[in-house]
């Protein structure tokens, strides 16, 4: 035990003359909270809009009312023909178009279906999916509204109530900030750990370890637990802006947080602390880490849905840790449940943190034979 804390205490000494990964691990969660939480919104509006009214009518401007009404389509230009249309959305001054035909009164007037045309640039995928579902919905809306007035309806004939639950209001920081959360401490725990072992061997100190009575594991303990610490100390930051900054809800128990937490930030660890000890050079141990960190921010469901991706990828994605820390913190934070619901996420997260550590103790153990 003594050991242990005597390599304790040269690891939080060695921290606390690194500025920079002082610096690392109290800036990186601000900034990158502050960063992605403003610019990340899975939510597109105000999608610049150029429309080509031919009827110029009541009609026609009362339609047009509603997708603007909608928050989703900003009117940026009043096209007079379809070739202007088409120069607008090709210099990408506007992302939709909206064409009213000459005869889109007369049409409605005469109990026709009066057409409209809504261009959309689907060049950026996400803009173009909101856009369509919007406009179509409002078609529909309109629709419903003129059937009813017609028929005599008092009310309409369907009445589908949706309830959606945990985010009622679709507010993009609450489903990202958690999220975030999750990729600054893996990204910060994988790469500190990444160069630890590689770093000791670079200014000739691991010679020196290795020359002392310490195990491999004891080693290993005393390298780890400092960044737990560290890693606690970042979720605190990152926790707080979310709730101050972002308003973000805190629904479930902070305690089983922080605590299914420790499973999460052991196998970050663990994974690092093995990069480490396959790296030969600090360039190799970032590199490797930064390997590692890509298909986590594109697998895990931080950023694309799991449930969308083809079979082969959603099953690769089930050896990324994070992927099950973002249905605990997610789980906790928006929903409010708690381990009950949890157990598979944490028994995968342990299973993580056992191999990774014990690949790590054995390789770092076959290397100082």
């Amino acid at each position: 035990m003594s050991r242990i804390t005597a390599v304790l205490y040269k690891e939080f000494l060695q921290i606390r003359r690194d500025r920079m990964t002082l610096a690392l691990v109290f800036l990186i969660p601000l900034v990158q909270l502050l960063l992605f939480g403003y610019a990340i919104q899975t939510e597109v509006r105000h999608v610049p809009t150029v429309v080509f009214d031919q009827s110029l009518s009541p009609e026609s401007r009362d339609l047009l009312q509603s997708f603007v009404a909608s928050g989703y389509f900003d009117v940026v230009e009043a096209a007079g023909s379809y070739h202007e249309v088409n120069k607008t959305i090709d210099s990408g001054e506007a992302q939709v178009g909206i064409i009213f035909p000459p005869d889109f009164a007369r049409c409605l007037k005469r109990g026709e279906s009066g057409t409209v045309q809504v261009i959309v640039d689907a060049s950026d995928n996400m803009v173009a999916n909101q856009a369509v579902a919007v406009a179509n919905a409002i078609g529909l809306l309109k629709s419903q509204q003129v059937l009813v007035q017609k028929v005599k309806l008092t009310s309409p004939p369907y009445d589908v109530r949706v309830r959606p639950w945990y985010n009622p209001d679709g507010i993009t920081a609450y489903y990202m900030v958690p999220a975030i959360l999750g990729i600054v401490v893996t990204m910060t725990m994988v790469i500190l750990t990444a160069v630890a072992i590689v770093r000791e061997r670079e200014r000739g100190t691991l010679e020196q370890l290795m020359v002392t009575p310490i195990k491999s594991y004891e080693l290993m303990i005393g390298k780890i637990l400092p960044y737990i610490v560290l890693g606690y100390i970042q979720i605190t930051v990152a926790l707080l802006v979310g709730v101050l900054v972002f308003g973000v809800p805190i629904r479930g128990s902070l305690l089983e947080l922080y605590l299914l937490t420790l499973f999460f930030i052991t196998a970050s660890l663990g994974l690092g602390l093995m990069i480490s000890n396959v790296a030969r050079t600090q360039m190799q141990a970032f590199q490797l880490a930064f390997f590692v960190m890509l298909p986590s921010i594109l697998l895990s469901g931080f950023m694309f849905p799991r449930a969308a991706m083809p079979k082969l990828i959603y099953y690769l994605s089930d050896v990324i840790p994070l992927t099950y820390y973002l249905v605990i913190i997610r789980g906790i934070v928006l929903k409010g449940i708690g381990f009950e619901y949890l157990k598979g996420q944490v028994a995968c997260l342990l299973v993580f943190s056992a191999v990774f550590l014990l690949v790590s103790v054995l390789k770092f153990k076959k290397r100082i034979a």
